[in-house]
Order: C-alpha cells, then structure tokens, then sequence
C-alpha cells in the first residue's frame, strides 16, 4: 500500500497562473502537475549538489554519481554540458574520471 503525504503551501499569484498555464498544456490535474515539477526540481537539485561535491574534491565521481541518484556516465555527461570537462585516464585496472 502506498503511503503519500500531503503538503500544502502558499504560492504567489503568477507562479498559481504559471500553474495553471501547464496544466492545460499537459491536460493534467494540479496535484499531477505539482508532483511532476517536484520531482523534476529534486532531480536537478541534487545532480547541482553532487556535482558541486564532485568538482570541490569532496567527493569522487562514483560517490556523486550515486548521491544524485544517476550512472557515472550520466554524471560525467551533466559536467560535460555544464562546462566541466571531465576525462577518463586509466591505469593497468582502474579507470579515474579527473574533471
């Protein structure tokens, strides 16, 4: 059984309208919308996140990669399209990402 919690907030007028502007274009409901955003901007946030651990050196590429929730090499591509450029340099074994 699913258990979902239920949030409520206020939301400045033209953010509502904006809202509602999507909700038309995607033919869905306020709750569905809202979840769809949500989960996008969670997603976002912590691919920035990780990636600002990884580029400060508090965190190794893997650690980022799995912190944000994708593979290394969707990791290794969202540096690549932020302006970081990250590359592979292996040794006998083992592959290091240097960024």
């Amino acid at each position: 059984m699913k258990h979902d919690t239920m949030i409520g907030t206020r939301l400045p007028k033209d953010l509502v309208r904006e809202l509602e502007r999507i909700e038309r274009t995607e033919h869905a409901d306020r709750s569905t919308t809202v979840r769809k955003l949500l989960a996008n901007a969670v997603r976002q946030w912590k691919l920035e996140y990780a990636s600002k651990e990884y580029a400060t050196g508090r965190a190794s590429l893997a650690r980022s990669a799995h912190d944000a929730g994708v593979s290394i090499w969707e990791m290794t591509s969202y540096h690549a399209s932020n302006g970081c450029r990250c590359s592979m340099i292996r040794k006998s074994s083992a592959t290091t990402f240097v960024c």
